[in-house]
């Protein structure tokens, strides 16, 4: 057993496998990038419907 492991850990690491770590790393990136937009997006909606809140009219108009 511990031939085998030693055979598994000393090993050099599969070209395969660095190239799909370096392309799901940058995909992690990507997607932090893209969820830091979309929150900065969903603030300046919050805001801008709080400030549309308060120009609204406490009853409805009627028609």
């Amino acid at each position: 057993m511990a031939k085998a492991l030693f055979g598994h850990v000393g090993s050099a690491p599969d070209r395969r496998l660095l190239d799909e770590v370096t392309q799901l790393r940058a995909k992690v990136r990507a997607l932090e990038f893209e969820v830091a937009r979309l929150r900065a997006e969903n603030d300046r909606l919050a805001a801008a419907a709080s400030e549309a809140d308060l120009l609204r009219l406490p009853e409805p108009a009627l028609a």
